[in-house]
């Protein structure tokens, strides 16, 4: 089958390798799409340092095609979205029901083989089953859905609270749309590239700038919640300013290993402002899924591009360079 592989930090190639086989418990899948994510480029410069070579590739849905001597869950034939993370189970982190801080963490696509390929492997407990009327494709959403969906888990969701979400790339707009169903008085986006904020504009935000300073008159208290999908510096370093007396900030974008921002201890105190972060998904994939089929999520809005898993590099240049919205790449074989 053909894959993509990250060989080592800066090289990735479309290559020829083994097609996968099923353990006992796996299913093999034939993916349908396969979405670019902001972790995919962090293993590519090498941040995550993963056993490299790898075939990334964390967000991807497909048809069933194999499964394992012991899997009853599912057939052939069947249509998954495939939850990544891999939780050893038995680590002081996950006995305590924390298994996204897993001290032997790992995920398909960042430490083992991914669904930038033809086929990928998973254990059949982390297939989600697609309902009826559910574009096998489009499920590769539910991924990243399951993250934002985990970020709510950690808000305090106060009805009528007013939301100020940093980046109106995937992630931010699938904020956005969570903040909506979660009763938000009003949801404004800064985001500096237009055409993500015509979007935003497009799904029913409430306000956009590419500035909170725009926004600010509007809000002279600050918002109750600021949610940062953006992970860049100076968007955190505002985004903590903008935080109301009592609210709370959400670090849900990805920075860089050594990204720094200085905080205000005292205001943290004197206005008792929360700080908290979210980590990749927490008994959050089925929820998400449930809520996909719902259609919390446009998906022809969502996705802005679609292009063959030979493109796989290419792919990854237009995410690094802001283009477009989530983009997937998508194998050529029949199931």
């Amino acid at each position: 089958m053909k894959a993509a592989v990250i060989s080592e930090p800066g090289k990735v190639s479309v290559e020829s390798v083994p097609d996968p086989s099923p353990g006992p418990r796996d299913v093999v899948v034939a993916v349908a799409g396969c979405g670019i994510c902001g972790t995919d480029l962090h293993i590519l410069e090498g941040e995550f340092a993963p056993t490299l070579p790898v075939v990334p590739g964390h967000e991807f849905a497909g048809e069933v095609v194999a499964v394992g001597q012991d899997v009853t869950e599912v057939a052939t034939g069947d249509q998954v979205a495939v939850n990544p993370s891999l939780h050893c189970g038995e680590c002081h982190y996950c006995r305590r029901a924390r298994g996204n801080l897993c001290e032997n963490w790992a995920a398909i696509g960042v430490t083992t083989a991914g669904g930038a390929a033809d086929y990928a492997v998973a254990p059949v407990k982390n297939c989600y089953q697609l309902p009826e009327g559910v574009a096998t494709a489009d499920a590769a959403l539910i991924e990243p859905l399951s993250c934002a969906v985990r970020g709510f888990d950690v808000l305090p969701r106060v009805l009528a609270d007013h939301y100020l979400i940093y980046g109106a790339g995937t992630m931010g707009l699938m904020m956005m749309e969570l903040a909506k169903r979660a009763g938000a008085g009003s949801v404004s986006v800064v985001d500096i590239n237009p055409a993500r904020l015509e979007t935003a504009r497009e799904l029913g935000c409430t306000a956009t700038a590419t500035s909170a300073d725009e926004l600010a008159p509007s809000h002279p208290r600050g918002w109750e919640v600021v949610i940062d999908c953006t992970g860049v510096a100076a968007a955190i370093r505002d985004g903590l300013a903008r935080v109301d007396r009592g609210g709370t900030f959400l670090q849900f974008g990805v920075s860089s290993y050594d990204a720094r921002v200085e905080i205000e201890p005292y205001k943290i105190y004197n206005q008792e402002i929360t700080i908290t972060g979210s980590m990749a998904v927490l008994h959050s994939f089925e929820r998400a899924g449930d809520l996909f089929a719902s259609g919390v999520l446009r998906p022809d809005v969502m996705i802005s591009d679609r292009l063959p898993l030979a493109d796989y590099a290419t792919a990854l240049e237009q995410f690094k360079a802001g283009v477009g919205r989530k983009i997937q790449v998508v194998p050529t074989v029949e199931p």
